[in-house]
This record gives structure tokens, C-alpha cells and sequence, in this order.
């Protein structure tokens, strides 16, 4: 039977450093781990920092800041932290600006929780102070381009490998964009407590309108402001690969014009930070095929039609009992919003 892991910070910090020490196959005296502590953000996965010291050197340094990444307690099991840790090292390989991961951790024996270990990035992720402060406005002028070409590199990652094996696919003969379409439709059907007649009307809206292309591609799935880290330059990293699948690229480009990542900028669709067209513009230029605006107002409808079904599956976890927190219920009430950007772009295309 595996031992219960320890969750306090300082057993934490005595466990990791046990364990890196067989990692790096040095003896446990001479290996620790200082500073262990929780990074802000991060609601489905948790995000440690900690600073690693190893007699002699790890890499060139004897001390270094590295972040560790893991299911919150008591969620083992929900997603692959070590294929996740596999697609972060593919796309570090093929030249996406991300953290480097370096090592991963499935025995739950060790943290209670499966986890990989990557570097530290110094930068900044929160929207509102990309989007606000006078300090990133030389960030915000950069990162439409930025991000268009870190999403074409993200698309020319090698899907034939084995680090990419496992992946959520489309089934064979279903179209990307169809596969999405009834994934997500099938959740609003099971999980509304109540009739959603502008979803229904959206999901008729969106199979009549689904795109004949038939790419398949590394996706992000989660590629969008908040989950990239930034400093005045514009893009450091991009973060969070949990959400990773093989699909349609454009479907990366349309999450980002999804209205509920702008925060509040819509006069700027890409991200509160750029246009359609600089988005689609520089996406081109970086070596990314040419992408049909039809397709992307798709995929971005799409993303609309997605958010709603968050803000379903929000209430639905309050209303079953399964947590009963104040703010799901309110994230809940949210649904409104995606329905009527959805309306919106529906009576835009009439």
C-alpha cells in the first residue's frame, strides 16, 4: 500500500527532495529543496515554486529556482501530468517558447498527486496588468504578433512522435470542428439544470457553419491571455498544457478572440490586445497557412459556445451538492454572458 503523502509545505519540501535526489542519482545529504510555496492562479492545477540546491550542481548551478507542477489533492487521476510533461518537452524541442520540464512523477506516493518539474520563467500572467498598467503598454503594441507566432510554432510541433502519443484525437472520419461541436453540446444537454434556447440555437447555427478543413495539428486548447507569462518585452512563455489535443490549429487562434478573454477590451478581439487581422496577419508571416476569416469567426464563436458550457458545468457542480461554494453558483449566472455574445455574432452573420 502507498504511504499517504505528507501535504504541509515543509514535508513537502523533504519529500520532493528525497525524491529529486534519485531523479538526479546523487545522495539525498547533498540535495534540498528551500522555499517551497504556492503560486497564485492555477484553478484546475496547482503551481509550486522552490528553489533546488544540489552539491556540485545541477545543470551548471548549485541552486536554482524550478516550479512544480500537480494535481490538487484528492484530483489524481483527472488529465496525464506525465503526457502533459512529454507535449511540454515536444514543443520546448521544436522551438515554442515554454518552460523546460525536466523531470515527472506519477507515484502518488511522493507528493499525493502525480507532477512534473520544470524551470522557473520570471514574468508576469495576470490579464488586467497586461491590459491596464502603463508598464506593459511597449508589451501590449508586441504580443498580437508575439502570440500569433508562438501559436504557428505550437501547429508545427511533430504529431508522429511518441512524446505526442495519446493524445485526444478526432475520431477517424470526424472533422475536427464536428468532434468539438458535439463534445461540447453533449455537455450543455447533460449538465443544464434549465432549457438554454440560445445555446440550442447555437449549436444549430455552428453545425451549419462548420469548416470542410481537415488539418490536424498540436493544439494548445487553452491559448489565450492568462496563460501566457510576460515582462515588458511582450511573451515569455506560454503555460498550462493541460487542455492540449490534436484539432484544428485554428482552433487556438479563435479561443483567443473569444470575448471572455479580452476582459473587458473589445475594441481589441485578439486577446484585448490586437485585431483579427494582426492576429491572422502575423500568424502568416511566422509560417502559419493562410486562415479564412469565416473560420476563424467559427472558432471564435465556438469559444463563445465553450465558455458557456464552463459556467453549466460551474453551477451544475454546485447544484448536485458535489461542492457547495458560493462561487460556482455565481459563475453559474454567468452562462448569460456567453449566450449573448453568442446571439451577437449569430445576428452579425444573419
Amino acid at each position: 500500500m502507498t504511504e499517504p503523502a505528507p501535504q504541509t509545505p515543509e514535508a513537502m519540501a523533504e519529500r520532493l527532495a528525497g525524491w529529486l535526489a534519485g531523479q538526479l542519482g546523487s545522495d539525498p545529504a547533498r540535495v534540498r529543496v528551500h522555499g517551497l510555496r504556492r503560486l497564485a492562479g492555477g484553478a484546475s492545477r496547482e503551481t509550486w515554486a522552490f528553489d533546488l540546491e544540489v552539491a556540485g550542481g545541477f545543470e551548471g548551478a548549485e541552486r536554482r529556482t524550478l516550479v512544480l507542477r500537480r494535481d490538487p489533492p484528492g484530483r489524481a487521476g483527472e488529465g496525464d501530468r506525465g503526457l502533459e510533461f512529454r507535449v511540454v518537452r515536444a514543443a520546448h524541442a521544436a522551438g515554442v517558447p515554454v518552460p523546460r520540464a525536466h523531470f515527472a512523477c506519477s507515484d502518488l506516493g511522493v507528493l499525493g498527486t502525480p507532477f512534473y518539474v520544470m524551470d522557473f520563467v520570471p514574468g508576469e500572467a495576470l490579464p488586467r496588468r497586461l491590459l491596464r498598467d502603463e508598464r506593459y503598454a511597449g508589451a501590449r503594441e508586441k504580443m498580437t504578433g508575439q502570440l500569433a507566432a508562438i501559436a504557428a510554432r505550437i501547429h508545427r510541433v511533430p504529431t508522429g512522435g511518441p512524446e505526442l502519443r495519446g493524445l485526444a484525437a478526432p475520431p477517424p472520419g470526424v472533422s475536427p470542428a464536428e468532434a468539438e461541436l458535439e463534445r461540447v453540446a453533449q455537455g450543455v444537454r447533460a449538465m443544464a439544470a434549465e432549457p438554454h434556447p440560445a445555446l440550442d440555437l447555437a449549436e444549430r447555427w455552428l453545425r451549419a457553419r462548420l469548416p470542410k478543413r481537415a488539418q490536424v495539428t498540436l493544439v494548445h486548447g487553452d491559448f489565450r491571455v492568462g496563460n501566457v507569462l510576460f515582462d515588458e518585452g511582450g511573451a515569455r512563455a506560454m503555460l498550462d498544457w493541460e487542455l492540449c489535443k490534436l484539432g484544428d490549429p485554428v482552433e487556438d487562434l479563435g479561443w483567443l478572440c473569444t470575448r471572455a478573454w479580452r476582459f473587458g477590451n473589445d475594441e481589441r478581439p485578439a486577446g484585448g490586445i490586437g485585431s483579427r487581422e494582426e492576429l491572422l496577419a502575423g500568424y502568416k508571416s511566422a509560417g502559419g497557412d493562410s486562415v479564412d476569416p469565416a473560420h476563424l469567426r467559427f472558432w471564435e464563436a465556438m469559444g463563445s459556445y465553450k465558455v458557456a458550457l464552463v459556467f453549466i458545468q460551474q453551477s451544475w457542480v454546485y447544484l448536485t451538492g458535489k461542492v457547495p461554494s458560493l462561487e460556482l453558483a455565481s459563475l453559474g449566472r454567468r452562462t448569460a454572458e456567453a449566450e449573448e455574445e453568442l446571439l451577437r455574432l449569430m445576428e452579425e452573420s444573419a
